[in-house]
């Protein structure tokens, strides 16, 4: 089974409160689910790997075989390619656990692609963090 996700991070402030945002389609881009979630107080690149992470776990509680990774970071994108190293240590922690997850997997591609056509994923960010704030946390 083959899974695309959309994954979205992001902080009020770098660092500041962070969520993350996922959105998973199947192949032929049906919705299969999407979520977002608060995460703390981190900065915009660890959230942004933070989601990569959320969603692989959940692709793998799935089932999936082969994942289509989308993402508007290219910072992230580069590096889960290794055409950029991964050189912050807060980073490259979260990298070697969404490295270790590839192995669940027959295929895994990484795509940058632009924030219009991350809306979904954006939008559970915000959403996350907005019923954070709105709790008075």
């Amino acid at each position: 089974m083959k899974l695309i996700t959309y994954t979205d991070g992001g902080a009020r402030g770098n660092p500041g409160p962070a969520g993350i945002g996922i959105v998973i389609q199947d192949a032929k881009g049906k919705m299969i689910e999407e979520f977002g979630r608060y995460i703390g107080e981190t900065t915009n690149n660890q959230a942004e790997y933070r989601a990569l992470l959320a969603a692989l776990e959940r692709c793998t509680e799935l089932g999936a075989k082969e994942v289509e990774c989308r993402l508007d970071s290219e910072l992230v994108v580069k590096q889960m390619r290794r055409e950029y190293k991964v050189k912050d240590p807060g980073l490259a922690a979260i990298f070697v656990q969404v490295w270790n997850l590839m192995i669940h997997f027959k295929k895994i591609t990484f795509h940058h692609i632009p924030r219009e056509r991350n809306k979904d994923a954006d939008r559970m960010v915000n959403d996350a963090l907005d019923r954070h704030i709105d709790r008075g946390a």
